[in-house]
């Protein structure tokens, strides 16, 4: 195990982190930089990253490309990439990896300096003959190259197999999503349902769902008419387990974001926080204490879990006869309306978060309207002249 502990010298905090090579005991010093006053916490943060740097080197040293099986080194790779991921995201790797690859690679028990590009390829055969579409593929691809690259990286193996299996291409998905009429309907029947707050919230400023249930009290500001995206109640699965979890750390750093509060969703908020407030005051020590900041929580004051807000808003959709969408499709709703009233794909990006211009773009280019109005227009001016 890698220890380390910081200290001073001429005003600037070093680091120093104890670790194991060839079977020895070593010491390294490294300066973060950093002057003393005023950077303790980044100082903690650049000793932690350089423990988590070497335990990966640790970890790694003992490993060779000519001996040790392939699932053994994916173990052993999931272990190194755990700290440095987004807790959801190993989650799902985690379950890819249990689900397919590891059985897969155990059945034909190959050491990693033997994987071939051809029995990475009877992988992507086996999903594609399940009747699973080429996306799914994708994902397991991208576990195993990275992996790949990493014992690349060690020196473990000379090259990167899976870069010479063909990558399927992807599957366009076309979202379905409600019109302004159909968002309008649904609003105006779900005002009195648990989460007509979060189909209000999804459809309104299209927040993901993690976005939504991460809404607090102390996030919208009534005075400067300001709503800010800043935190996420999210679910991952666990060693089995489902696991509802909160943290600070949004998908991408454009998921952070500023808004303005619209009058309606404002009205609606105050409501609801009024509410709250006199379910507080009936209820007493019944009511819960844990998360009194959170917008989207039940009538007795327990956040609404994750699972529950998409089972519920099917459940509401099948039971009033209303199109069957994703919790998810408000959010695209909300793109598709915006594009319908000739707001530009680039603001749009903004709105939603998206870390780039060419991932909105991708999403609604076939439900951009404006931009192929603007574009008959300009090729009938220019060809009727």
């Amino acid at each position: 195990m890698i220890k380390g502990n910081l200290y001073e010298r001429n005003g600037i905090y070093y680091a120093v982190i104890s670790y194991y090579e060839d079977g020895k005991r070593k010491q390294k010093s490294v300066s973060t930089k950093l002057p003393v006053k005023g950077n303790k916490r980044k100082a903690i943060e650049f000793l932690e990253n350089l423990k988590q740097e070497y335990e990966k080197k640790e970890q790694m040293e003992n490993l060779e490309g000519d001996g040790i099986l392939f699932v053994d080194f994916m173990e052993e790779w999931f272990k190194t990439i755990r700290p440095t991921i987004e807790r959801a995201t190993y989650g799902s790797y985690e379950q890819l990896y249990k689900s397919r690859i590891k059985p897969h690679f155990e059945k034909l028990n190959l050491a990693l300096s033997e994987i071939k590009p051809q029995h990475i390829q009877m992988l992507y055969d086996e999903i594609l003959s399940e009747g699973c579409v080429t996306n799914t593929v994708i994902h397991y691809h991208a576990i195993i190259r990275k992996a790949l690259a990493c014992a690349v990286k060690m020196q473990l193996i000379p090259s990167n197999p899976a870069d010479l299996v063909t990558r399927p291409k992807k599957n366009r998905y076309i979202a379905k999503y409600y019109t302004k009429e159909e968002t309008a309907v649904l609003l105006e029947m779900a005002r009195d349902d648990p989460i007509y707050i979060p189909i209000l919230l999804a459809a309104y400023y299209g927040l993901r769902r993690s976005e939504v249930l991460g809404l607090r009290w102390s996030a919208v500001d009534f005075e400067k008419k300001t709503l800010t995206v800043n935190h996420k109640v999210a679910q991952v699965r666990e060693e089995g387990k489902l696991i509802v979890y909160a943290e600070d750390k949004l998908k991408t750093k454009t998921s952070y974001r500023t808004l303005p509060l619209i009058p309606f969703v404002e009205e609606e908020l105050l409501k609801l926080k009024k509410r709250q407030e006199e379910r507080r005051r009936v209820f007493r020590k019944s009511y819960s204490r844990e998360y009194l900041d959170y917008i989207c929580v039940n009538g007795q004051g327990e956040l609404f879990k994750p699972n529950y807000i998409s089972g519920h808003f099917r459940w509401f959709l099948e039971k009033h006869g209303l199109k069957v969408i994703r919790y998810h499709d408000l959010r695209h709703g909300c793109a598709s309306m915006l594009l319908a009233e000739g707001v530009p794909m680039k603001a749009i990006q903004e709105w939603l978060g998206h870390s780039n211009f060419s991932t909105t773009a991708d999403i609604y280019s076939h439900i951009d309207f404006s931009a192929k109005l603007q574009s008959a227009e300009a090729i009938g001016k220019a060809l009727s002249g």
